[in-house]
């Protein structure tokens, strides 16, 4: 049963926000205090950004780094010290750099509380497909690193808008694209929602961005979704 909400209209500082930022904003709000957290490719990294003042968490990259820092400035940066996306990034007191092998090998046993991976599409089974697009007959370029991460990673976030550039949803019934992981999400970030997946799979709408009500998520959203008896508004930390 839908639940009756009232919703607030957007305010100025919520209209200038970028799908982009909307959505890293609010994978921010997932992150605890104290884990070890793993950042994606494209939208994810952007997540550190909004992480509360006084929080302390471990960022690993995937290429080889525990405990990594704010991006320097341009000519403080190092051409051998970047994350998997080849950004530049910082090193901390205390900071461990390691083979790749290990660093997999941590992604795959458990070491890591939390991950925030960019999709092109999720499904309400909790499926993730955030490796391929289908160009000139050939699928390309390569599941890399997501998959083992989808694979020994407690607690998986998928970060992605919520429609394509022809308007079709990106939150779909069943994945149509090769899968990186099967039932890994445990939450799904838009920038016009947020779902839990279920353990047995199928959504719950918990948040929707200030303005939007249930049905405005159901006109954009082709996976069938639950209602929260707590639904509310998406929080941004503004």
């Amino acid at each position: 049963m839908d639940a009756k909400v009232s919703v607030r209209p957007a305010s100025p500082d919520l209209a200038r926000l970028s799908p982009r930022e909307i959505i890293a904003r609010r994978c921010a709000a997932e992150v605890k205090d104290g884990e070890v957290v793993n950042l994606g490719f494209g939208i994810p990294t952007l997540t550190s950004n909004y992480l509360p003042k006084g929080m302390s968490v471990i960022f690993h990259a995937e290429n080889g780094c525990f405990g990594f820092g704010a991006k320097p400035a341009t000519l403080d940066a190092d051409s051998d010290i970047t994350n998997a996306g080849c950004e530049p990034i910082t090193l901390l007191p205390g900071a461990c750099v390691m083979p790749l092998t290990t660093s997999f090998g941590a992604m795959r046993n458990g070491f890591i509380d939390i991950t925030v991976l960019g999709a092109l599409e999720v499904d309400q089974e909790g499926n993730l497909a955030n490796w391929a697009a289908k160009r000139n007959g050939h699928w390309w370029p390569g599941p890399g690193g997501a998959m083992d991460l989808c694979y020994g990673v407690k607690r998986v976030i998928a970060a992605l808008q919520h429609i394509d550039k022809a308007g079709d949803s990106k939150v779909k019934r069943r994945s149509t694209l090769p899968l990186t992981g099967t039932r890994c999400i445990k939450v799904i970030v838009t920038d016009k929602a947020v779902f839990d997946v279920k353990p047995e799979g199928g959504l719950i709408l918990r948040e929707a961005f200030p303005g939007l009500g249930v049905e405005d998520i159901r006109a954009i959203t082709e996976a069938d979704f639950e209602v929260a008896p707590d639904f509310g508004p998406m929080r941004l930390g503004l």
